[in-house]
């Protein structure tokens, strides 16, 4: 479920009085939540969850283009609308702009009147019939009066299960990249003539329509990030609602296939791309695509721009292909199950333990203010992706825990995925 409303209408407060516990942010300053926020919530025996959201202004300017946009998303997301009106203000032209809004996604929508505290506000707040969104429910979130039967009314209507997330056994695959490096065109080849096998799932996008796609004999779902078209009023919230279409890619996926253009030289966004999906955790293929337009010099230059920029991902699957011709096409199923395959590799601790010993034998850790920390042991904290966690006696720097990674990647591979190495310090009894 989400909530959603103008600013500083006490949707926070709401949801504080739904858990039970302060957890929402509240502040008496419009505009302090600005993310989407999930929260579990229990009533009744039934379990839910809400989304706390920033408020939705309809002509957005700055930070509040991309709190507006991530409303946007959460109604998308969401299988109920909360819609909450502070009842001692009244209905403002805005909030009619957001009623259209909210008619659109075609969902359930639940017409909430807050700060409600006394008889005085309940006959005020019955001129909200006029929303036409049928009886609103009055609540003071402050005072807890009418949450009870708000929830009950809320429940009622829930699905029993939320379609927000699909697991259906098919590996998930996020296809990112800066606008026209070729991402559609790479989804148009790989579907060919089966793109009958598209499937209509509510979720992250406007139009969320993810493809099944059948490659190298298995069925993938690739997940549409070309969603949420940009307001013409909106110009400079572009980049926001792109970087949130990738987060929320992101989010859904196992593996993600950055799509870089390799006839231009690679971008400060590239990067911060390619960043967005390490530091997600997720399983990584970067695919150069456009291959057809690299020349030799090209490709000279290229190099050096992977050396110098890539560096840090140098674990990462790399394909080099031509959506527009289907050149090596083929290489995109193989690379896609060895970065998964590595994604979910689990090392036995008495592997990893005997392989720890014969590296510190060979290369000790550095001396730290006059001692040495001592290396006790190392587990496998869990995998997707593989986390290491190494307990010490004393802090270990950062140059030799990247060493650790080295080492550990070279000693039992995961290509394609990060690897995550932390480090516990014990005192010596």
């Amino acid at each position: 479920m989400a909530i959603l409303g103008r600013p500083n209408v006490g949707k926070s407060t709401l949801i504080n009085r739904f858990i039970g516990r302060r957890e929402a942010i509240v502040e008496d300053t419009p505009g302090v939540t600005r993310d989407r926020v999930t929260y579990e919530c229990n009533w009744n025996g039934r379990d839910f969850m809400v989304m706390d959201t920033g408020g939705w202004e309809s002509k957005p300017d700055g930070i509040s283009i991309g709190v507006s946009a991530s409303a946007e998303l959460a109604m998308a997301e969401a299988d109920v609308l909360l819609f909450v009106v502070d009842a001692q203000v009244g209905a403002l032209d805005e909030d009619d702009v957001l009623v259209q809004e909210l008619r659109k996604m075609k969902k359930h929508i639940i017409l909430v009147a807050n700060k409600v505290d006394g008889d005085r506000e309940e006959a005020l707040a019955h001129t909200l019939w006029n929303l036409g969104l049928g009886e609103p429910n009055f609540v003071s979130a402050l005072h807890g009066r009418g949450s009870g039967d708000l929830l009950d009314r809320i429940t009622k209507v829930l699905p029993e299960v939320g379609g927000a997330q699909i697991h259906d056994g098919y590996r998930r695959v996020a296809l990112i990249g800066r606008p026209n490096v070729g991402k559609s065109s790479l989804l148009n080849i790989l579907a060919g003539q089966n793109r009958s096998l598209v499937d209509d799932v509510p979720g992250t996008t406007r139009d969320p329509v993810d493809e099944l796609i059948e490659l190298g004999g298995s069925i993938w779902r690739f997940i549409d990030t070309a969603g949420i078209r940009k307001r013409a009023n909106q110009a400079s919230g572009t980049d926001y609602y792109a970087t949130l279409r990738t987060q929320m890619a992101l989010e859904r996926a196992e593996v993600a296939v950055v799509v870089l253009d390799a006839s231009l030289p690679i971008s400060e966004q590239d990067l911060r791309i390619i960043t967005m999906a390490e530091e997600a955790g997720k399983a990584l293929i970067i695919v150069m695509n456009k291959w057809d337009l690299v020349d030799e010099d090209r490709q000279i230059a290229l190099d050096r721009e992977i050396d110098r920029h890539l560096d840090q991902v140098e674990w990462a699957q790399r394909v080099n292909l031509a959506a527009k011709t289907g050149w090596h096409r083929d290489r995109l199923a193989p690379a896609l199950r060895t970065a998964l395959s590595s994604w979910e590799r689990r090392v036995p601790t008495s592997r990893l333990n005997s392989f720890l010993g014969t590296m510190i034998a060979a290369t000790p850790p550095p001396v730290r203010g006059g001692k040495q920390p001592k290396i006790l042991y190392a587990t496998q904290a869990g995998i997707s992706p593989p986390r290491f966690v190494i307990f010490t006696t004393g802090f270990l720097e950062a140059s030799y825990r990247r060493f650790i990674e080295r080492r550990l990647r070279e000693e039992f591979g995961f290509p394609g995925t990060p690897v995550q190495v932390a480090v516990r310090v014990r005192e010596r009894e």
